[in-house]
């Protein structure tokens, strides 16, 4: 049942910036609202039903991790969302995948030391974006800010990542994801609301693609990641996380069609491999004392 929700979680969120990009008459902000808006209700329904009390227990811990992964997941979306459109989707998903390296640098700057595999997968992933990015400057400014945002998105998947994990150990899956998802919405909502975007009156081409988001990379990405984080462990997660950079590069292959030139490939391939070293090289830090 794991291998089979772990393979879930990967080809779902493997299919966010494909999808993403197959529907361009979406606006990029109010295709984020209703992903986490529908998936936030749809979670919510059984947790409240199975205990409504523990939605009104919350500790100021728990709003405080709750709050700070929901803004920085809001943001993440926007970042990463916006790049899809504006570079490959292939370049926007490897790029946005090396949260683990500041996953890494965050741990390191509060004094943990780590093995050497980590500072070598960080200085090769260093290189893997300085690869794409170079050869997407060669296709344009509008690719180069795309890769630029994708890495802002890496960041802020980062900050989402460590306040879910601290606020997932009080919290049930459900309970947790549901709540996080409300708070993004309500802030995508006021960006909509403050920058004039549409929240509706798309065709139904538009609303096939808010659903097919929904389901395949909230419902089943996302959730799935953090119901695992709990069973597999960050470790492990993270790794199997990797797979959306090849995934993405395929299903944007297959079903889009997007021909990116062979030195996007290139630094995917030395993204991936400096990735494998940072993850795999966490297994034993050690804190400074």
């Amino acid at each position: 049942m794991t291998f089979l929700l772990a393979a879930v979680g990967i080809l779902g969120i493997s299919a966010s910036g494909p999808i993403i990009a197959a529907f361009p008459s979406v606006p990029v902000m109010s295709m984020a609202f209703w992903r986490n808006a529908a998936a936030a209700v749809l979670l919510a329904g059984p947790s409240i039903r199975k205990n409504p009390r523990a939605y009104l227990k919350l500790s100021r811990r728990e709003w405080f991790y709750i709050l700070l992964a929901g803004g920085a997941l809001a943001l993440h979306f926007v970042c990463f969302m916006f790049a899809v459109r504006m570079t490959s989707v292939a370049a926007a998903t490897a790029l946005v995948c090396i949260q683990g390296v500041w996953i890494a640098l965050f741990q390191t700057l509060r004094g943990v030391r780590y093995r050497s595999p980590v500072i070598i997968g960080m200085s090769v992933a260093i290189v893997g974006v300085l690869t794409i990015t170079g050869f997407d400057l060669g296709q344009g400014h509008m690719a180069f800010f795309g890769d630029l945002l994708a890495l802002a998105g890496g960041v802020l998947a980062a900050i989402y990542t460590f306040a879910g994990a601290a606020a997932r150990r009080t919290m049930t899956t459900s309970r947790y994801t549901s709540i996080c998802y409300a708070v993004t919405a309500v802030l995508l909502l006021l960006i909509c609301l403050c920058t004039g975007q549409p929240l509706w009156g798309f065709d139904a081409w538009g609303w096939l693609g808010i659903i097919l988001l929904t389901v395949c990379a909230q419902l089943f990405g996302h959730t799935a990641m953090n119901h695992l984080l709990s069973v597999l462990g960050p470790l492990t997660v993270s790794t199997l996380i990797l797979l959306e950079i090849p995934g993405a590069a395929l299903l944007a292959a297959l079903l889009l069609g997007q021909v990116v030139p062979i030195g996007t490939y290139l630094g995917l391939g030395i993204i991936l491999l400096g990735l494998v070293l940072v993850v795999r090289g966490q297994a034993k830090p050690t804190l400074e004392v």
